[in-house]
């Protein structure tokens, strides 16, 4: 049975989860876009793992880990199942959730680009090492490509990053806020 004293507890709620897988739909959907300004080398921004450093900035190493493994399994039905960008993300939770816990890095805009640089060549690590062991290729021709693909995804991604960050930053600290309603905005 519904409490109607709740009723505004539920309602956040609801938001929330729609906030929050709307903009896990967005990030899917563009991820294949190419629009002009979006483009260097091929690659456009890996806007999944903007998401997921978004979401892990704030949250626990499991959250992170659960959440970078949900994405990523969403982005391995978009692609080929190998190699699997579920476990690439799921590093990107743990780690971004671990440097969160550890205050290294204050919170703004470009502390949290510097984190998408830096998680996006870790992410394309992962993807490496498991075309290095799933694939039939030259491990000089994939360090090569590693190279390429790293740096192109994590300029991209970085200067990316606060189109995704800011606004789900400012939902979910409405959301935690006292007082705050985040449908007042």
């Amino acid at each position: 049975m519904l409490d109607i004293a709740n009723w505004q507890t539920y309602r956040q709620q609801i938001g929330n989860w729609v906030v929050t897988i709307g903009t896990i739909i967005i990030c899917a959907t563009l991820l294949p876009a190419r629009l002009p300004g979006m483009e260097l080398l091929g690659l456009g921004p890996n806007w999944l793992l903007i998401w997921v450093v978004a979401w892990s900035v704030k949250r626990t190493t499991l959250q992170g880990a659960l959440a970078g493994l949900a994405v990523g399994l969403i982005q391995d039905g978009m692609t080929a199942p190998y190699p699997s960008h579920a476990i690439a993300l799921a590093c990107v939770g743990i780690l971004t959730a671990r440097i969160k816990k550890q205050r290294y890095i204050q919170e703004d805009f470009i502390s949290v680009a510097l984190i998408v640089f830096g998680m996006a060549v870790v992410a394309e690590t992962v993807m490496a090492i498991q075309f290095g062991i799933f694939c039939d290729r030259k491990l000089a021709e994939i360090w090569t490509d590693h190279q390429r693909i790293a740096l192109a995804s994590a300029i991209l991604s970085s200067l990316w990053a606060p189109v995704v960050y800011y606004p789900l930053n400012l939902w979910w600290r409405r959301l935690t806020s006292p007082g705050l309603n985040p449908g007042d905005a």
